[in-house]
């Protein structure tokens, strides 16, 4: 029987629905979603019906897409030191600090330091990077301020474009990622050291053509983007198919899915945020995102807590001296010798015990104490 921690923890799939823009209502479009009163769940139509773990419809603001969804996923940073992964959009610029549109991932960096801030009793060291798929940039921060300065940075750096069905569009896709190491003040322990990276991605949406109207550099750039949503979309699938347990993962097809492969099926928790259209006139390209939604909820990940490869080494050596100083008991009646008891030199215990078995367990507690002090 398969514990219940060896069967993985779904990605969590959250769907948040924009409002008409006055462009689709100028042009008569029509709501083609409905949303299930207290229920995850959205319909097209009439009777297509979609389940997730959570569902904002457009009168949702920012503020309650991070309080239910994202929060939690936060706050864990610190309690399991495992990897965060989050996909969501916006630009953001220092100007833009109180204002009820702000996106996700400004919100989660004041989340993050302000949870930061509770802990007195841990040291933190953080960095942060902005990776657009063509390039990248780390520093080290201190502050929610450094760490907005950083993000409005790489928002003014990053590719944007105008097309027929946005005016400010996303011309690559780009991942905002934190690192964070924790370690309590004043313990002497050597397995309380914890490292974790908190991924913020932001996906540039797909595009036809034929609706963006985009030409030379832009279509150029609208294939590419699409070229990493295919790979994703072939990643997603092979991950969420259950015939395919086991089987060949195209995680290398592209620089994305390469770079988010911890993320998913990996050693991570993820949510992703999947925001569509409700206009009718997008009805397709809304249907094919939904289904797109539904199979990423069904891949599974294992993540583990993120200890100091070294502090783990460490703490598993002291383990087995604590083992083999048992063993020694045992042999003993019970009463350890006092050459151990003191520390004093284990070469002459070697040289005075008969026992063989007791002599190799000496010694091999002599090699740990040697490995223990040049660590």
């Amino acid at each position: 029987m398969v514990r219940e921690d060896e069967k993985g923890i779904p990605v969590r799939m959250a769907l948040r629905c924009q409002p008409l823009v006055p462009k689709e209502a100028g042009k008569g479009c029509q709501m083609c979603l409905s949303f299930v009163p207290g229920e995850p769940q959205v319909v097209v139509g009439n009777d297509k019906a979609f389940t997730y773990d959570y569902v904002f419809d457009p009168s949702v603001e920012q503020e309650e897409v991070l309080n239910t969804a994202v929060s939690p996923l936060v706050r864990g940073i610190f309690k399991d030191g495992v990897r965060e992964t989050y996909s969501m959009g916006g630009i953001y610029t220092a100007n833009q600090e109180y204002e009820p549109s702000v996106g996700v991932i400004p919100r989660v960096i004041k989340l993050l330091f302000e949870e930061k801030q509770q802990r007195q009793d841990w040291d933190f060291i953080l960095k942060v990077s902005y990776l657009e798929i063509v390039g990248l940039t780390e520093r080290n921060v201190t502050c929610a301020q450094e760490t907005m300065s950083c993000l409005e940075q790489g928002n003014n750096s990053r590719t944007v474009g105008s097309m027929a069905m946005n005016s400010q569009s996303s011309r690559s896709h780009a991942i905002f990622t934190i690192c964070i190491d924790q370690k309590k003040k004043n313990d002497k322990r050597v397995n309380c050291s914890f490292h974790c990276k908190l991924h913020l991605v932001d996906l540039a949406g797909s595009e036809r053509q034929k609706k963006t109207k985009t030409e030379r550099d832009r279509l150029k750039e609208g294939i590419n983007i699409n070229r990493g949503l295919l790979c994703l979309g072939n990643v997603i699938s092979a991950l969420g198919d259950e015939n395919k347990k086991g089987g060949f993962v195209p995680y290398r097809d592209s620089k994305l899915t390469r770079l988010l492969q911890d993320s998913l099926g990996g050693n991570s928790h993820t949510l992703m945020i999947t925001c569509v259209s409700p206009a009718d006139s997008n009805l397709e390209e809304t249907l094919n995102t939904l289904r797109y939604a539904d199979r990423a909820r069904k891949i599974k990940n294992k993540p583990i807590v993120n200890v100091d490869p070294q502090a783990a080494e460490l703490h598993q050596l002291k383990q087995q001296v604590q083992q083999l100083q048992v063993l020694l008991l045992q042999a003993h009646g019970g009463t350890l010798p006092e050459a151990i008891k003191c520390k004093l030199d284990l070469q002459k215990l070697v040289e005075t015990v008969e026992d063989e078995e007791l002599k190799e367990n000496v010694e091999v507690i002599r090699n740990l104490q040697q490995v223990l002090a040049e660590l």
